[in-house]
Order: C-alpha cells, then structure tokens, then sequence
C-alpha cells in the first residue's frame, strides 16, 4: 500500500461514521446510507491524488454525499422491490424514538434539495454558506429552500397531527 493509498484508508475510517448518519439523515434508510456512502467513498478515491493536497476534503466528501443523494432521488429507480413481499419487521421501536420516526418521515416527504438543505442545516449544523458550497447554490437559496422546506415540514405534521386527532374521536 502507497503513503497515499494509506492516508485515504486513514481519512475515512476518520469519517466513515459522520458520512453514514449524514447518509442516513437524508435518506431514513440504513441499507441506502451505505449505498450512498459506497458510492461516495469510490468516487473519493479516484480523485484522491488530487484532493488529498488541498484544504476542501471534507467538504469534496459532503458534497458528493448529498449529490448521490440528489441523483438517486432524480432517478428514482430506488423503489424497485427486488422480493415479492416486504420483509417483516423487526419489532417495535424502543420507548423515546417515535417523535424521531415521525420527524424523519415527515421529512422524507419534504422535496429533496429542500430536504437536504434541512438536513446539512439543522441535523448537522452547517453554516449557510458551506451548505450553498455543498449544494452548488447561492446562500440566498439555501436561505430559501430552508424555509420553504421548514413550511412543507410544519405543513406535513400539522395534517398529520390533524389527521391523528380525527381518527381519535
């Protein structure tokens, strides 16, 4: 193994658990995060000669995340069933986790670059600015999306909630 090739396998083993729960935060799934991952860390790897010489690794890294996570939602070819039923379930969620399930379903009901935008935002607190880096934006977009995807969240629990308090009566 080169020094180079060295220094890769060091930097995401360093990252590899941030890359998953950025992965998993915008797409609510396990298998799909390692998917995205996968695929983020292969293409990290091609440019890594070129990359590992500046100052925006981490910043390369993100922005190919959440771009996989673009695509693949423009392609849509993940709701493909490669099985006839769907599998059964584990079980129930532990106790505390269901205002977690809720938002994160709620959320994956919000546009995706909006969705993105919540997610580098408020789940891993990025600054306006490195989130319109990352998304290939202007700030005042991100300002945008993040507000029209704050409305489209609020809106979606808000029925939601609605919807629960009517099946209760």
């Amino acid at each position: 193994m080169t020094n180079s090739d060295a220094d890769y396998v060091a930097y995401v083993q360093g990252r590899l658990p941030t890359l998953r729960r950025l992965a998993y935060h915008l797409c609510g799934d396990a298998h799909q995060a390692d998917d995205l991952v996968q695929e983020t860390i292969a293409k990290l790897y091609k440019a890594w000669r070129r990359l590992s010489v500046t100052d925006g690794l981490d910043t390369y890294t993100r922005t190919t995340l959440v771009r996989a996570f673009l695509d693949e939602k423009r392609r849509g070819w993940w709701r493909v069933r490669l099985f006839d039923a769907v599998p059964e379930r584990a079980g129930p969620p532990p106790p505390g986790v269901e205002e977690r399930v809720l938002l994160s379903a709620a959320l994956s009901r919000v546009p995706p670059r909006q969705q993105a935008t919540l997610v580098l935002r408020y789940l891993h607190d990025l600054p306006v600015a490195e989130v319109a880096r990352i998304l290939g934006c202007s700030e005042g977009t991100v300002k945008s999306q993040t507000a029209h995807g704050l409305a489209a969240l609020r809106r979606t629990l808000t029925e939601w909630s609605s919807a629960s308090a009517n099946t209760n009566r």
